[in-house]
């Protein structure tokens, strides 16, 4: 039985469902599939988006501070994982520990294969040195698992072949979300209708995800204003926590039309979403604008803003809207959906079909597919020499 060892310097809650989908896909193909998890630094700390994960082994990163919001991390491996056939490590620069599983597979047998972006969507400096070493890394893997069609072209453009690289189309549990939407009681719906002074019929935009400063909030807030200022029934609900929660807390307060509601999961979560008209995100598009599209909301957001791959699945005109990022613009579209029935209703069941095309399980089904061809496929003995 082939074993493969994924490293996650930090196990997200939202990445439990799919290693347990994958584990169960993996057994069936005769692969022993392990996930070595450690914990978050400094200001990750605050997003609170950790989960646990009953089999996987839990480790203790050693992080070096360099500067502030920077630093460096070395998470050990058990020593029962350290022959594994397979090594998937996260594509960052800051992880130490995959240098030495570079290097020792460029002078072993063993593979070591990439799961990433293919670079820093939100990088400040995307010319700078450290964009133009993480362009170099690129090639020194035997395997790529990129995110989605974006990160499969930005590791071909730096010269990875082609034919080693697995589309994941990255994914959360949305199925999780459409059940917990039809767990939602009307006393919950009435609970929070009361809580947002929210009136029937009235349009509810939505904010999920965390708090920091990519998200745009103040932008966010800024336009919100303005769509109040012309709706005046118009609410705003802003899930989530992070860096900025004060900053949130302190613009709802001076607002009674804007609530922040925390961080919220499962049946609390879905309550939100069935009530919403749609998700306003000025900033960074990651994976929740599935959350958005699984329970049919059209997403509006910038198009200046700093984008995951996930902006992919984010169609302007088709299952969102993709304005400029200034506050009238992003309130002219919000009431473009707010007033046009027949606009609004074209994206949201065009939002609902996107949302039933990338799933947790289609990701899974992506992931051993792909470790299982790069168990076949001969070491890229070429790959360090580029």
């Amino acid at each position: 039985m082939h074993k493969v060892t994924l490293l996650q310097y930090r196990l997200f809650h939202y990445r439990v469902g799919l290693f347990e989908r994958m584990r169960d896909l993996a057994h069936r193909r005769g692969i022993n599939l392990n996930v070595v998890y450690g914990q978050g630094f400094g200001t990750e700390r605050l997003k609170r988006d950790e989960g646990e994960l009953s089999w996987g082994r839990r480790v203790t990163n050693l992080y070096i501070p360099i500067k502030e919001k920077k630093d460096l991390c070395w998470q050990p491996v058990p020593r029962d994982l350290k022959d594994s056939d397979l090594i998937v490590l996260m594509q960052e620069n800051r992880l130490l520990s995959n240098y030495f599983w570079m290097v020792r597979s460029h002078f072993g047998e063993q593979k070591v294969a990439y799961w990433g972006h293919g670079r820093d969507f939100q990088s400040n400096a995307p010319g700078g040195w450290r964009e133009r070493w993480k362009q170099w890394l690129i090639r020194q893997v035997d395997w790529w698992f990129a995110y989605t069609p974006i990160s499969v072209q930005v590791v071909v453009d730096a010269g990875f072949p082609s034919e080693r690289v697995t589309c994941l189309n990255n994914a959360i549990d949305t199925d999780g979300l459409r059940q917990d939407k039809e767990r939602v009681t009307a006393q919950m719906e009435a609970q929070i209708r009361h809580g947002l002074d929210l009136k029937a019929g009235a349009p509810l935009a939505l904010f999920c995800g965390s708090l920091y400063p990519d998200k745009r909030l103040d932008l966010l807030i800024a336009a919100a204003d303005r769509l109040h200022g012309v709706c005046p029934d118009f609410r705003l609900a802003i899930l989530g926590d992070g860096q900025l929660a004060s900053y949130v807390a302190q613009a709802c307060s001076a607002r009674p039309w804007a609530n922040w509601v925390g961080a919220k999961r499962g049946v609390d979560k879905a309550a939100y979403f069935r009530l919403a008209k749609f998700v306003l995100n000025p900033g960074l598009v990651g994976l929740h604008v599935l959350d958005a599209f699984a329970v049919g909301l059209p997403m509006l957001t910038t198009v200046e803003a700093k984008h995951s791959p996930e902006i992919a699945y984010l169609e302007d005109g088709k299952n969102g809207l993709i304005t400029v990022g200034t506050a009238e613009a992003i309130a002219e579209a919000g009431l473009a959906l707010i007033r046009d029935a027949h606009l609004y209703s074209a994206m949201a069941g065009c939002a609902l079909e996107t949302g039933r095309t990338y799933t947790l399980g289609g990701m899974a089904q992506n992931f051993v597919d792909g470790i299982e061809r790069c168990l076949a496929a001969p070491k890229a003995a070429t790959r360090a020499v580029r």
